[in-house]
């Protein structure tokens, strides 16, 4: 329950928000944010940070669909504030600690739209998965979880730490993600390359445990990404076998997830759609173009049933330069044999004489 002094004015901005009037929402909304920041924090009850917070984030929601970034970057900023205040911090519950985690991300992604300077981007997107780290490696009063020692750890390893039972995969996965994406666009690789393997061993831990197909379809798509990072260094044997090796994987998690799951899953499906095309390109490098063309055109049929346009474009025009290859390798080798008849031929007609 809100506190009474905010209440009118949250509902009005909700019902404004709802009928499409976001400058009618971003009024209340901005009234309300106001009020409830002179309120003492006992009056928003349990985990009070997630409340007051979760105001913030609506009201910047609305000024985004209003066009107004930079005012919502502003409001952003601000709640992240308060959840880092010394006499704040200490205070927080799990779940309000994985609210500052939420905002730094959103963060990150804001100041890229804004272009903003990128030491600003990473600054955000750092903060994130420290937090986050922070987060899982301290003892929780919501979730104690296992004790375990980190003191003689040179890195961190999620996958090894005992996660409260309030965090999913998800919460964890997409902050290395993101971080993972912006040093990869960066080209430091040697940064993104184990924040993705994080990522991925967390959305498909090993045997016994299990995800979901949605998880384990994430993280191919991960796998996918990790492919091309490993094409961008020097070319070698080495380099093209461990790109192919990744987009294989990525293939085979997909079509296992897909093959478990009752219905389609969305993100499964395009993922899988671009797992064809990945390793259909890995397989025409290799000279393999038999196997590379079943795959495209695999994959041709697979963005084809779920209107993926773009994917539809790209396998086409594959298929099309491959069968121009492949043409012109059938045009050559029947030169060479009608050159080959030619030459025999007079002497095969001196033989009869």
């Amino acid at each position: 329950m809100w506190p009474p002094e905010v209440r009118g004015d949250l509902r009005d901005a909700v019902r404004a928000k709802h009928k499409g009037d976001y400058g009618k929402s971003e009024q209340h909304f901005h009234r309300a944010w106001n009020t409830i920041r002179t309120l003492p924090i006992e009056s928003l009850g349990s985990q009070p940070y997630l409340k007051l917070t979760g105001m913030a984030l609506a009201f910047a929601d609305v000024l985004e669909l209003s066009n107004k970034q930079q005012r919502a970057y502003e409001v952003y900023v601000h709640a992240l504030e308060l959840l880092q205040q010394d006499g704040v911090k200490a205070m927080l519950t799990g779940p309000e600690r994985l609210r500052a985690v939420a905002i730094s991300s959103k963060l990150g992604e804001l100041a890229k739209d804004l272009k903003k300077h990128k030491t600003e981007e990473e600054k955000w997107l750092v903060w994130a998965v420290e937090e986050l780290l922070r987060i899982v490696k301290s003892p929780s009063k919501d979730d104690a979880g296992e004790n375990v020692d980190y003191s003689h750890q040179g890195s961190f390893n999620l996958p090894l730490l005992a996660l409260p039972s309030w965090i999913s995969k998800t919460d964890i996965g997409a902050p290395l993600e993101a971080l993972g994406s912006f040093y990869a666009e960066a080209g430091r690789l040697d940064f993104a390359m184990p924040l993705y393997l994080q990522a991925i061993s967390l959305l498909i831990p090993p045997a016994p445990k299990k995800s979901a197909p949605e998880d384990r379809c994430r993280g191919a798509q991960l796998m996918g990404n990790l492919s091309e990072m490993i094409m961008r260094r020097p070319p070698s044997p080495d380099t093209l076998h461990q790109a192919e090796a990744w987009a294989s994987q990525a293939l085979a998690v997909t079509k296992k997830a897909r093959a478990e799951s009752s219905k389609p899953i969305d993100p499964c499906e395009e993922v899988y759609a671009a797992a064809l095309f990945n390793l259909a390109t890995f397989r025409n490098m290799a000279g393999d173009r038999n196997v590379a063309r079943n795959l495209y055109r695999d994959g041709l049929e697979q963005a084809r049933s779920i209107g993926l346009s773009e994917g539809v474009v790209e396998a086409s025009r594959a298929l099309h330069r491959l069968d121009m290859a492949l043409a012109s390798v059938y045009k050559n080798n029947l030169g060479c044999a009608t050159e080959t008849h030619n030459v025999h031929n007079p002497i095969l007609q001196n033989s009869r004489v």
